[in-house]
């Protein structure tokens, strides 16, 4: 079985997570709902993965306020 994974990618972090991890077979795009389904899955990763890194500049301006340098990456798909 295939598997569709996405996660955030904050270079320079420790944090990363997996934003969807799902099997997929043939017959998830064997009709329009269940392909649809999937991919508003997939988009809903996707979104959450490009707001990850500003999430975490914020999160990381909250926990050290004096420091003002923040690595933030783009979001990778795998």
């Amino acid at each position: 079985m295939a598997r569709i994974i996405v996660t955030t990618d904050t270079r320079g972090s420790d944090e990363q997570g997996i934003l969807l991890d799902e099997g997929v077979c043939a017959a998830h795009m064997s009709d329009e709902h269940s392909a649809s389904q999937l991919l508003e899955r997939l988009g809903w990763a996707v979104t959450d993965a490009e707001r990850a890194p500003a999430m975490a500049a914020r999160r990381h301006r909250r926990q050290h306020p004096g420091d003002r340098q923040v690595v933030v990456a783009a979001p990778a798909i795998r």
